[in-house]
């Protein structure tokens, strides 16, 4: 099976964990110079007819890239492989739509879209029925019933996650949930864009600050509103707290994207900041204000 260099490490040390026990060879694609993007030549090369699963992200939560999904799928699917996609970063940017997607497993948590802390797995329903699943007697055999639930819901966290979605449509218009759901995403997209621009045009004039992935603010369709970067003479630690003090919420670390970090030779990772729907153009400027400060 194949994992990328790109991905959160919650879609590679499972696959590694597993691994031995089930007598899996673990592979993983490169990313791309400068960009950080998945490296399509390098994954092509690394499909075979052995191959069974390529698990890759809709969304770097480190450098925001935003991999070419529909190649991606169509070359594990050309392969005979699975298509098994990682979608907790994409979720408060992109419109989640599995089956547009193509994808055969999609994974994801409500956090990421303002619910509470949950797992969503979503499977094409072939996948779903064949699959050997741990569960009591009385539970459902076959889906869509709680065949891979282990005891009573979280009805609470469910009641929370509905209540996001929901609050997500609010935003959009049409006949529908769905139709409201498709609106919302394009007007978030849009938004988050001219916001990456803003926040790239200004970044890209800080002495010694050096980000990660896609740098052309005419790009930005490429990638989500989240940045790292490092700059000079500061450690990612030092830099999140000096802009804590400033009132710029940011973080520092590898933010659990382990692979990606060991790559750019970053043992400290880098400095994150990241910018929703609800953010506003001032408190972009406001940020890069404050680290052009301390970056001088």
């Amino acid at each position: 099976m194949l994992v990328t260099t790109l991905d959160h490490d919650a879609n590679v040390s499972p696959w590694l964990t597993v691994a031995p026990e089930r007598g899996v060879e673990v592979e993983r694609v490169g990313v791309t110079p400068g960009d950080l993007a998945i490296d399509l030549d390098d994954l092509e090369a690394k499909l075979s007819p052995r191959t069974r699963v390529v698990a890759f992200t809709l969304a770097s939560n480190a450098c925001g890239t935003v991999p070419d999904a529909a190649r991606i799928v169509d070359l594990a699917h050309a392969a005979g492989a699975l298509a098994w996609a990682d979608a907790v970063h994409a979720a408060p940017h992109r419109r989640l739509a599995a089956a547009a997607l193509g994808v055969d497993v999609l994974l994801c948590s409500p956090y990421k879209f303002f619910g509470p802390h949950l797992g969503i797995a979503w499977a094409r329903e072939e996948l779903l029925e064949s699959w050997p699943a741990d569960r009591v007697r009385p539970s459902a055999e076959h889906p869509p019933g709680h065949r891979f639930e282990l005891g009573t819901l979280s009805h609470e966290a469910i009641a929370g996650t509905t209540a996001a979605i929901d609050y997500l449509a609010s935003l959009g218009q049409g006949d529908g949930r769905p139709e409201r759901l498709d609106e919302a995403f394009a007007r978030i997209r849009a938004y988050e864009e001219a916001l990456s621009r803003r926040w790239l045009e200004g970044a890209g004039s800080i002495r010694g600050a050096r980000g990660l992935g896609i740098a052309d603010p005419e790009r930005a369709a490429e990638r989500t509103p989240t940045f790292s970067f490092t700059v000079d003479g500061w450690s990612p630690r030092a830099l999140a707290a000096a802009l804590g003090e400033r009132g710029i919420q940011a973080w520092d670390g590898n933010y659990y994207a382990l692979e990606l970090m060991r790559h750019l030779g970053l043992e400290e990772g880098a400095l994150r900041v990241g910018f929703l729907h609800y953010t506003t153009a001032g408190e972009v400027d406001r940020a890069l204000e404050a680290l052009d400060a301390l970056a001088a």
